[in-house]
């Protein structure tokens, strides 16, 4: 009789599942999705009821032949993939290539890789949730439609490689407003006045309160003058304590985490991207080798919407507060939260660890410094929801005089409750022993210039917030969200990780606003989530909702490929004429920006690089780094009008003859000049590099047009934009790795309509 066969989508979980399961079963991975749409076209029968025609990829086909085989000696099958849309849409392919009636199938499903866990779902297993592949099956042919119809619009009308999608055009429109924000604001000058009060031997801070009657704002004071005639004048007079009020205070700990705020705090407090956060989750949920305990998962489930925590967990996390901290520590009966997030599962829960003893410190020694400080997070949040509130006396004092007063505020924490455990921005700020009708007095007043500032732009943290507030999106689409608009050269960070609009954004943006208002509409975006919410309840069939949504887009996209021309959406008149033929000169807008070129194009190619802020890029004389060791030839640093490369010699006559260009290299993404030198010029020259083989295939690493890539025989990935490895750093393993994941699908370019 064969083995009991349970199917995951990773191997790093199957290797934590077998771990516990033992040899009464084979456990074995379907490594992600083995069925897809088609990467070479549309892949849905519009006209019949938009049926998506999946298909094994190439690169799937060994896997899946495996999986029949381990299937046909198999006792019994149990598909054990994620507990979310995706996971069930998984786990339904393979039922449906494995001959598995969905409706019979063993479907299993948990929230955290421990032996109660997986237990309990073996137990109690239930049939694939049709409704939940509905659900998923939806948005990924609404996502297709989209793609496929409406990025060859943009690649016909702005310029090629374009794309957009129907989440990710919403969160770039979000990125181009704040910044037209912060273009539109006019800075304000104000002055504040820190007052530096002493009583008895003890000085600290106060801020004014209210000056000759009038109670003063924070832009109240305009001016240099303004400010110091007010010092002048509160100098001269003597203060005394006006009242004293002392109040208790309670902070409760914040909620457990779900994965919209997992993202932010960890970017927030980490510098956590949002890519890079559920990368590490997921290798801390799927498990982590432990020693002679092996592959064990420690956290649950990362993508979820739910605050909810298991009653087991409750338990565990009451008795290791009272054994570390002490009963006084400890919660009488445990803290429940409440979800309010739009679409929440209660039969889901909340981030937390699965062992509430499984310390950070214990485990130090088995994460890698990133893994620990994420896991830190999660553990602390989570253990501290169950411990008593913190306990804290605030005094509040007020000091005045005939002129004004100052007011000053301090805080003591009486008991640390869960702040022992999660300490966050609460103080203590002592203040000395005072009474009322004592005299205080101003020792100095500080006057400190500051000026308004515009709105911020969105960090990682604050762009989930604002999609999640909106009800745009859900756990598992937030961090794919903005790397997508990233990588597409939408969005790009500043120098402090921010997200800045890149020129093609505000383009793309202003047609699709315009012409495709519902595209880039929040609020109808949102709606159409809660068209998949209805849809995974079982309120609503899919197709209906697909139907309503590409009728009326496809018309539109119709009418307005005939209508709109590019030359009027893309480029703006100068007063510039050509230096080389003597025509004027139009801006253009291509997929790296904005440039000047020749009117009289293809015949004359001149064009001018622009910078940001449209003024004229200046000529920059190549710099010389050094010679070649192995040609001699001169290596340069150089600016083109996609920005710094390095090049290895000139040009000669018999390569213009011949149409070839010297050698040259890009500069990888958030370089900028000041970091090439010598050894790194060399190094971006070498490409490209060769790594070893895949599937018999050499693999090469490179630059590309759109970035960094690998490629063995007919196979290429780009590198994710916030991959710990660059072009020049990747390892063969890294490489072998990217290679195993199934490729992301390019919408292919189609010809206008008649």
């Amino acid at each position: 009789m064969g083995k009991r066969l349970v199917i995951v989508e990773s191997p790093t979980k199957a290797k934590t599942v077998k771990k516990i399961l033992g040899a009464a079963y084979e456990v074995t991975s379907s490594f992600g999705h083995i069925r897809d749409l088609p990467k070479s076209k549309m892949g849905i029968e519009i006209d019949k009821d938009y049926a998506p025609q999946y298909e094994v990829p190439a690169d799937k086909k060994a896997r899946v032949a495996e999986l029949k085989s381990l299937a046909s000696k198999a006792e019994e099958i149990y598909i054990a993939t994620d507990d979310d849309r995706e996971g069930e849409a998984i786990g339904w392919h393979l039922a449906s290539v494995l001959k598995i009636d969905p409706k019979k199938a063993k479907r299993i499903v948990f929230h955290e890789i421990t032996k109660s866990a997986i237990e309990r779902a073996m137990s109690q297993p239930r049939h694939i949730n049709l409704d939940l592949v509905d659900a998923q099956q939806a948005r990924r042919v609404l996502d297709r439609l989209v793609g496929y119809e409406l990025s060859p619009f943009l690649w016909n009308k702005v310029a090629r490689g374009l794309s957009a999608g129907r989440v990710q055009s919403v969160a770039m429109r979000f990125v181009v407003e704040r910044e037209r924000e912060r273009d539109a604001f006019n800075k304000e000058e104000y002055w504040s006045l820190d007052a530096f009060m002493k009583h008895t031997e003890t000085e600290f801070e106060a801020k004014l309160a209210t000056f000759q009657g009038k109670k003063v704002g924070k832009m109240d004071i305009k001016t240099a003058e303004h400010a110091q005639t007010m010092t002048q004048t509160l100098l001269a007079s003597p203060y005394v304590i006006d009242s004293i009020e002392q109040k208790a205070a309670k902070k409760q700990p914040k909620p457990p985490y779900r994965t919209s705020t997992l993202q932010q705090d960890a970017n927030s407090r980490l510098g956590f991207s949002s890519k890079q956060t559920m990368r590490l989750a997921q290798q801390l949920y799927e498990g982590i080798r432990l020693g002679k305990e092996g592959m064990t998962g420690l956290i649950t489930y990362m993508r979820t919407d739910s605050l909810n925590l298991s009653e087991q967990f409750l338990q565990e996390a009451n008795a290791y507060v009272q054994a570390t901290f002490g009963a006084e520590y400890a919660l009488s009966k445990p803290r429940v939260f409440k979800n309010g997030s739009k679409g929440a599962q209660e039969a889901h829960e909340a981030i937390r660890p699965s062992d509430p003893t499984r310390t950070p410190e214990s485990l130090k020694d088995h994460l890698d410094p990133r893994q620990y400080k994420l896991y830190d997070l999660i553990w602390r949040r989570a253990v501290a929801t169950q411990m008593k509130e913190a306990l804290l006396t605030k005094d509040t004092v007020l000091m005045s005089s005939d002129v004004g007063s100052f007011r000053t505020t301090g805080s003591v924490i009486t008991f640390p409750g869960y702040l022992k455990l999660y300490p966050d921005t609460t103080k203590e700020l002592l203040l000395p022993s005072m009474q009322q009708g004592d005299t205080v007095t101003l020792q100095r007043l500080e006057p400190t210039q500051h000026f308004t500032e515009p709105p911020a732009r969105y960090s990682d943290a604050t762009l989930v917030k604002e999609l999640e507030e909106h009800g745009i999106g859900r756990p598992s689409t937030f961090a794919p969200t903005i790397s997508t608009i990233i990588d597409r050269g939408y969005v790009e960070r500043d120098e402090a990780k921010r997200l800045a609009p890149t020129d093609i954004a505000y383009t793309v943006n202003d047609l699709l606003v315009e012409h495709f208002p519902h595209i880039v509409d929040k609020d109808f975006t949102a709606d159409m989530e809660q068209k998949f919410d209805d849809i995974e309840e079982g309120k609503t069939a899919w197709v209906p909702v697909i139907d309503a949504f590409y009728k009326p887009f496809h018309k539109t996209l119709i009418e307005k490929d005939k209508s709109l021309d590019k030359k009027e959406l893309t480029e703006e008149t100068t007063d510039e004429v050509c230096d080389k033929c003597q025509s004027p000169m139009v801006i253009k807008i291509g997929r790296f920006g904005k440039f000047m070129a020749c009117s009289n194009y293809p015949a004359c190619k001149h064009t001018i690089p622009l910078n940001k802020d449209g003024s004229k890029r200046e000529e920059v004389e190549p710099e010389s780094l050094g010679k070649d060791p192995e040609t001699g030839l001169d290596v340069t640093l150089r600016t083109g009008r996609f920005g710094p490369y390095v090049q290895l010699g000139e040009q000669t006559e018999e390569m213009k003859k011949n149409k070839e260009k010297p050698k040259r290299g890009s500069l990888l993404r958030g370089m900028v000049l000041e970091d090439v030198d010598f050894k790194t010029a060399l190094q971006l020259l070498s490409l490209p590099r060769t790594l070893g083989e895949w599937k018999g295939e050499p693999i090469t690493a490179q630059m590309g047009r759109f970035g960094p890539y690998i490629k063995a025989g007919e196979e290429s990935r780009s590198l994710p934009a916030k991959a710990d490895y660059t072009v020049l750093t990747i390892t063969p393993e890294q490489a072998t790795e990217l290679l195993n994941t199934p490729k992301k699908t390019r919408a292919p370019r189609t010809k206008k309509s008649a």
